[in-house]
């Protein structure tokens, strides 16, 4: 589901229902556990090696999973290298600024693995969908993305984008499960009810981040994510799949320790 550089996106081509070749989530049990121990291993290495950084975007519509990709996907590392932000409505500090300034100061560093629950793409999002900002202004802004992306990748960060692609129906599904349970009433927002109305405003600003901001130094993944289950294996499977390709050392010893003795 890697969007193509230059590839034109109409999410009607995109089933969110699509499980790929598996059936249910007992099939992909013991494929899940064992990426997400390679996960953990991995994050070790890149952890030592110290000299990248890897930054995982996760974007959409409100209720396709993105906390829950987190937890699951995401459980098994070493919080000493990992940090979780997510970006809601910008303060004043924030709005005193460039857009992309609180998203810099958030970054992870090297050797840390970054995880963004929303992100930078909220300035032609919800900036795009509640003229937040004149057409003028956020139209600028996909080229002003792609170079800070380029940067960062430049400089020694690997960037993972994923767009969770849930349908509408699913969403009314899971807005009305947090209903039906008191543990997850603080999940629920009547803000989120407001915003169904807007999506269609919001398919067609993602089918614009998508196809204008996938880049060959930062691609977009469309996740089929109707099933939480089918969701996380391909998020922890890109996500295992890229951290091999980037071929991780354990840095060598400063000095010669062959000789050392602890008494």
């Amino acid at each position: 589901m890697r969007v193509k550089p230059g590839t034109k996106v109409s999410l009607k081509d995109y089933d969110p229902d699509d499980t790929g070749r598996y059936g249910s989530a007992e099939e992909v049990e013991d494929e899940l556990e064992g990426l997400r121990k390679e996960l953990r291993k991995l994050q070790e290495v890149l952890y030592a090696e110290n000299r990248r950084s890897v930054l995982v975007v996760l974007q959409g519509m409100d209720a396709s999973g993105k906390d829950g990709t987190v937890t699951h996907v995401m459980s098994g590392l070493n919080p000493l290298g990992v940090k979780v932000v997510s970006f809601k409505v910008p303060n004043e500090e924030e709005r005193d600024h460039d857009f992309l300034w609180r998203i810099h100061k958030a970054l992870p560093g090297y050797g840390d693995i970054g995880i963004f629950n929303r992100s930078h793409y909220e300035d032609v999002l919800v900036v795009r969908v509640h003229e937040l900002a004149p057409r003028k202004v956020w139209k600028e802004r996909y080229d002003q993305i792609n170079d800070f992306e380029k940067i960062l990748t430049q400089n020694n960060m690997v960037i993972l984008k994923f767009f969770l692609h849930i349908s509408k129906d699913e969403q009314r599904k899971r807005l009305q499960d947090r209903l039906k349970d008191p543990t997850r009433y603080w999940k629920f927002s009547l803000h989120d009810v407001e915003e169904r109305r807007f999506w269609g405003d919001y398919k067609d600003a993602y089918e614009d981040v998508l196809s204008k901001c996938s880049t060959k130094w930062a691609p977009w993944h469309i996740v089929p994510a109707n099933h939480k289950w089918y969701r996380n294996l391909v998020v922890a499977r890109t996500l295992v799949e890229t951290l091999r390709e980037m071929d991780l050392k354990y840095p060598e010893a400063a000095e010669d320790l062959s000789k050392v003795v602890i008494e």
